[in-house]
Protein backbone atom coordinates (compact mmCIF):
# COMPACT_ATOMS: atom_id res chain seq x y z
CA UNK A 1 0.00 0.00 0.00
CA UNK A 2 1.49 3.31 -0.81
CA UNK A 3 2.03 5.48 2.10
CA UNK A 4 0.09 8.58 0.33
CA UNK A 5 -3.03 6.50 0.11
CA UNK A 6 -2.55 5.22 3.41
CA UNK A 7 -2.39 9.02 4.50
CA UNK A 8 -5.14 10.18 2.40
CA UNK A 9 -7.28 7.54 4.60
CA UNK A 10 -6.54 8.43 7.72
CA UNK A 11 -7.07 12.12 7.19
CA UNK A 12 -10.39 11.66 5.60
CA UNK A 13 -11.07 9.43 9.13
CA UNK A 14 -9.86 12.03 11.44
CA UNK A 15 -12.06 14.87 9.48
CA UNK A 16 -14.79 12.74 10.09
CA UNK A 17 -14.19 12.23 13.79
CA UNK A 18 -13.50 15.75 15.03
CA UNK A 19 -15.93 17.89 12.41
CA UNK A 20 -19.40 18.80 11.91
CA UNK A 21 -20.40 19.26 16.08
CA UNK A 22 -22.03 22.50 16.04
CA UNK A 23 -25.60 21.36 13.70
CA UNK A 24 -29.13 23.17 14.44
CA UNK A 25 -31.71 20.67 15.99
CA UNK A 26 -34.33 22.81 15.15
CA UNK A 27 -37.59 20.65 13.40
CA UNK A 28 -37.58 21.60 10.21
CA UNK A 29 -40.54 23.77 8.88
CA UNK A 30 -41.41 24.70 5.34
CA UNK A 31 -44.05 25.29 3.39
CA UNK A 32 -43.69 24.56 -0.18
CA UNK A 33 -46.58 27.64 -1.30
CA UNK A 34 -43.40 29.94 -0.18
CA UNK A 35 -40.29 28.59 -2.52
CA UNK A 36 -38.43 31.91 -2.09
CA UNK A 37 -38.41 31.33 1.74
CA UNK A 38 -38.21 27.43 1.51
CA UNK A 39 -35.13 25.55 2.77
CA UNK A 40 -35.02 21.71 2.07
CA UNK A 41 -33.74 19.85 4.46
CA UNK A 42 -31.43 16.75 3.34
CA UNK A 43 -30.94 14.03 5.98
CA UNK A 44 -27.57 12.24 5.35
CA UNK A 45 -24.63 10.25 6.97
CA UNK A 46 -21.81 12.30 5.99
CA UNK A 47 -19.67 9.50 5.85
CA UNK A 48 -21.13 7.34 3.04
CA UNK A 49 -18.61 7.85 0.42
CA UNK A 50 -18.93 8.42 -3.29
CA UNK A 51 -22.40 9.31 -1.79
CA UNK A 52 -21.92 12.22 0.53
CA UNK A 53 -18.98 12.58 2.19
CA UNK A 54 -16.46 15.36 3.67
CA UNK A 55 -13.31 16.20 1.42
CA UNK A 56 -10.29 17.67 3.18
CA UNK A 57 -11.44 20.60 3.09
CA UNK A 58 -13.84 19.29 5.52
CA UNK A 59 -16.59 20.45 2.63
CA UNK A 60 -19.70 18.21 1.70
CA UNK A 61 -19.13 16.57 -1.53
CA UNK A 62 -20.30 13.35 -3.33
CA UNK A 63 -22.71 11.95 -6.08
CA UNK A 64 -25.49 12.63 -3.91
CA UNK A 65 -24.89 15.80 -3.04
CA UNK A 66 -24.24 17.50 -6.57
CA UNK A 67 -27.86 15.42 -7.34
CA UNK A 68 -29.94 17.15 -4.89
CA UNK A 69 -28.35 20.54 -5.38
CA UNK A 70 -29.41 20.37 -8.82
CA UNK A 71 -32.57 19.13 -7.85
CA UNK A 72 -33.28 22.10 -5.12
CA UNK A 73 -31.94 23.93 -7.80
CA UNK A 74 -35.05 23.04 -10.52
CA UNK A 75 -37.42 23.57 -7.60
CA UNK A 76 -36.58 27.08 -6.74
CA UNK A 77 -35.73 26.20 -3.01
CA UNK A 78 -32.45 26.28 -1.29
CA UNK A 79 -30.67 23.17 0.34
CA UNK A 80 -29.36 22.54 3.73
CA UNK A 81 -27.33 18.88 4.42
CA UNK A 82 -27.57 17.45 7.43
CA UNK A 83 -25.79 14.53 9.15
CA UNK A 84 -28.19 12.67 11.47
CA UNK A 85 -27.76 9.51 13.04
CA UNK A 86 -28.10 6.87 10.22
CA UNK A 87 -29.75 3.93 12.18
CA UNK A 88 -32.51 6.32 13.21
CA UNK A 89 -32.99 7.86 9.94
CA UNK A 90 -36.76 7.37 9.50
CA UNK A 91 -37.47 8.64 13.41
CA UNK A 92 -35.37 12.17 12.02
CA UNK A 93 -37.87 12.10 8.74
CA UNK A 94 -41.01 11.95 10.73
CA UNK A 95 -40.31 13.71 13.52
CA UNK A 96 -38.99 16.34 10.66
CA UNK A 97 -35.93 17.06 11.60
CA UNK A 98 -34.88 16.53 8.51
CA UNK A 99 -37.18 16.64 5.21
CA UNK A 100 -35.99 14.26 3.27
CA UNK A 101 -33.52 11.02 3.63
CA UNK A 102 -30.84 11.26 0.39
CA UNK A 103 -28.01 9.56 0.91
CA UNK A 104 -28.27 5.88 -1.13
CA UNK A 105 -31.30 4.73 0.52
CA UNK A 106 -32.56 1.58 -0.05
CA UNK A 107 -36.22 0.81 -1.31
CA UNK A 108 -37.41 -1.44 1.01
CA UNK A 109 -40.92 -3.14 1.95
CA UNK A 110 -40.22 -2.61 5.61
CA UNK A 111 -39.52 1.28 4.48
CA UNK A 112 -41.85 1.72 2.64
CA UNK A 113 -44.82 1.06 4.91
CA UNK A 114 -42.97 3.68 7.44
CA UNK A 115 -41.74 6.53 4.39
CA UNK A 116 -42.27 7.28 0.97
CA UNK A 117 -40.14 7.07 -1.83
CA UNK A 118 -39.15 8.42 -5.16
CA UNK A 119 -39.10 6.39 -8.39
CA UNK A 120 -35.76 4.46 -8.28
CA UNK A 121 -32.66 6.86 -9.79
CA UNK A 122 -29.74 4.23 -9.07
CA UNK A 123 -29.77 0.21 -8.64
CA UNK A 124 -27.07 -1.41 -6.28
CA UNK A 125 -25.58 -4.51 -5.11
CA UNK A 126 -24.79 -5.59 -1.86
CA UNK A 127 -20.95 -6.61 -2.42
CA UNK A 128 -18.28 -9.25 -0.64
CA UNK A 129 -15.00 -7.16 0.44
CA UNK A 130 -11.82 -9.15 1.29
CA UNK A 131 -8.30 -8.67 1.44
CA UNK A 132 -5.86 -10.05 -1.27
CA UNK A 133 -4.41 -12.84 0.97
CA UNK A 134 -7.58 -13.89 2.69
CA UNK A 135 -7.85 -16.28 0.03
CA UNK A 136 -11.64 -16.69 0.24
CA UNK A 137 -13.14 -16.72 -2.80
CA UNK A 138 -17.17 -16.79 -2.51
CA UNK A 139 -19.99 -16.83 -0.23
CA UNK A 140 -19.35 -20.46 0.83
CA UNK A 141 -15.80 -19.17 1.78
CA UNK A 142 -17.14 -16.97 4.95
CA UNK A 143 -18.08 -20.07 6.96
CA UNK A 144 -16.39 -19.37 10.32
CA UNK A 145 -15.37 -15.82 9.76
CA UNK A 146 -16.04 -12.51 11.14
CA UNK A 147 -17.70 -10.45 8.91
CA UNK A 148 -18.56 -6.72 9.39
CA UNK A 149 -21.43 -4.97 8.12
CA UNK A 150 -22.30 -0.76 8.70
CA UNK A 151 -25.14 -0.07 11.16
CA UNK A 152 -28.60 0.12 9.87
CA UNK A 153 -27.52 0.22 6.70
CA UNK A 154 -29.05 -2.52 4.06
CA UNK A 155 -25.69 -4.73 4.26
CA UNK A 156 -27.50 -6.02 7.25
CA UNK A 157 -30.87 -6.91 6.33
CA UNK A 158 -29.44 -8.48 3.14
CA UNK A 159 -27.01 -11.02 5.01
CA UNK A 160 -29.66 -11.61 7.50
CA UNK A 161 -32.07 -12.51 4.40
CA UNK A 162 -29.29 -15.22 3.46
CA UNK A 163 -30.06 -17.52 6.92
CA UNK A 164 -27.78 -20.16 5.59
CA UNK A 165 -24.64 -18.13 4.70
CA UNK A 166 -25.27 -15.91 7.95
CA UNK A 167 -25.61 -18.60 10.38
CA UNK A 168 -22.68 -20.04 8.97
CA UNK A 169 -20.54 -16.76 10.05
CA UNK A 170 -18.23 -16.77 13.16
CA UNK A 171 -19.42 -13.62 13.92
CA UNK A 172 -21.49 -10.49 12.51
CA UNK A 173 -19.64 -7.65 13.58
CA UNK A 174 -21.63 -3.89 13.43
CA UNK A 175 -19.86 -0.63 12.99
CA UNK A 176 -20.89 2.79 12.98
CA UNK A 177 -19.46 3.26 9.84
CA UNK A 178 -18.02 1.39 6.50
CA UNK A 179 -14.52 3.15 6.95
CA UNK A 180 -14.21 2.17 10.34
CA UNK A 181 -14.99 -1.63 8.94
CA UNK A 182 -12.66 -1.78 6.19
CA UNK A 183 -9.72 -0.61 8.51
CA UNK A 184 -10.74 -3.37 10.42
CA UNK A 185 -10.45 -5.73 7.18
CA UNK A 186 -6.96 -4.37 6.67
CA UNK A 187 -5.82 -4.44 10.38
CA UNK A 188 -6.63 -8.19 10.34
CA UNK A 189 -9.84 -8.09 13.03
CA UNK A 190 -11.94 -8.86 10.19
CA UNK A 191 -12.41 -11.60 7.30
CA UNK A 192 -14.78 -9.28 5.13
CA UNK A 193 -16.88 -6.77 4.74
CA UNK A 194 -20.46 -6.67 2.94
CA UNK A 195 -20.90 -2.98 2.24
CA UNK A 196 -22.92 -1.17 -0.74
CA UNK A 197 -21.21 -1.58 -3.97
CA UNK A 198 -20.98 2.19 -4.60
CA UNK A 199 -18.98 2.47 -0.85
CA UNK A 200 -16.52 -0.25 -1.53
CA UNK A 201 -15.43 0.18 -5.30
CA UNK A 202 -15.03 3.73 -4.31
CA UNK A 203 -12.61 2.87 -1.47
CA UNK A 204 -11.04 -0.31 -2.82
CA UNK A 205 -10.40 1.42 -5.77
CA UNK A 206 -8.24 3.71 -3.85
CA UNK A 207 -6.01 1.05 -2.52
CA UNK A 208 -5.23 -1.61 -5.67
CA UNK A 209 -3.65 -4.84 -4.77
CA UNK A 210 -5.27 -4.80 -1.19
CA UNK A 211 -8.51 -5.60 -1.51
CA UNK A 212 -11.21 -8.03 -3.46
CA UNK A 213 -14.31 -7.87 -4.30
CA UNK A 214 -16.09 -11.14 -4.62
CA UNK A 215 -18.25 -12.31 -7.89
CA UNK A 216 -20.64 -12.93 -5.72
CA UNK A 217 -22.69 -10.79 -3.75
CA UNK A 218 -25.79 -10.57 -1.32
CA UNK A 219 -28.44 -9.20 -3.45
CA UNK A 220 -29.63 -6.33 -5.91
CA UNK A 221 -31.86 -3.15 -4.48
CA UNK A 222 -32.52 0.31 -5.46
CA UNK A 223 -31.39 3.07 -4.37
CA UNK A 224 -34.36 6.35 -3.65
CA UNK A 225 -35.31 9.29 -1.93
CA UNK A 226 -37.28 9.08 0.90
CA UNK A 227 -39.80 11.87 2.20
CA UNK A 228 -42.44 11.88 4.87
CA UNK A 229 -45.74 10.12 3.56
CA UNK A 230 -47.81 13.32 3.92
CA UNK A 231 -45.40 15.30 1.73
CA UNK A 232 -47.18 14.53 -1.33
CA UNK A 233 -46.30 18.27 -3.17
CA UNK A 234 -42.90 17.86 -1.82
CA UNK A 235 -42.33 14.37 -3.40
CA UNK A 236 -44.09 14.92 -7.06
CA UNK A 237 -42.05 18.26 -7.44
CA UNK A 238 -38.44 16.10 -6.62
CA UNK A 239 -39.63 13.46 -8.75
CA UNK A 240 -40.38 16.15 -11.42
CA UNK A 241 -37.26 17.43 -11.05
CA UNK A 242 -35.10 14.00 -10.93
CA UNK A 243 -37.41 12.88 -14.06
CA UNK A 244 -35.72 16.01 -15.84
CA UNK A 245 -32.24 15.55 -14.63
CA UNK A 246 -32.22 12.22 -16.21
CA UNK A 247 -34.04 13.43 -19.66
CA UNK A 248 -31.44 16.31 -20.16
CA UNK A 249 -28.41 14.68 -19.51
CA UNK A 250 -27.52 15.89 -15.99
CA UNK A 251 -27.88 13.18 -13.67
CA UNK A 252 -25.80 11.44 -16.26
CA UNK A 253 -23.05 13.67 -16.49
CA UNK A 254 -23.20 13.86 -12.20
CA UNK A 255 -22.95 10.02 -12.64
CA UNK A 256 -19.94 10.31 -15.09
CA UNK A 257 -18.21 12.38 -12.61
CA UNK A 258 -17.84 10.17 -9.55
CA UNK A 259 -18.44 6.66 -11.03
CA UNK A 260 -16.52 7.17 -14.89
CA UNK A 261 -19.89 5.78 -16.53
CA UNK A 262 -23.40 6.55 -16.16
CA UNK A 263 -25.06 4.02 -13.87
CA UNK A 264 -28.59 6.21 -13.15
CA UNK A 265 -31.40 3.74 -13.64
Amino acid sequence: MKVRAFLGFMSLTASLLFGGCAKKETPSTHSLSSPETQTIIVGLDDNFPPMGFRDEQHRLVGFDIDLAREACKRMGVAVEFKPIDWSAKEAELNSKRVDVLWNGLTITEERKKKIAFTAPYMENHQIIVVTGKSGIKDKAGLAGKVVGVQEGSSAVQAVEKDAKIRNSFKGLKSFGDNVTALMDLSAGRLDAVVVDEVVGRYYTSKRPGEYIILMEHFGTEDYGVGTRNDDIELLAKLQKALDDMKADGTSARIAVQWFGANIVK
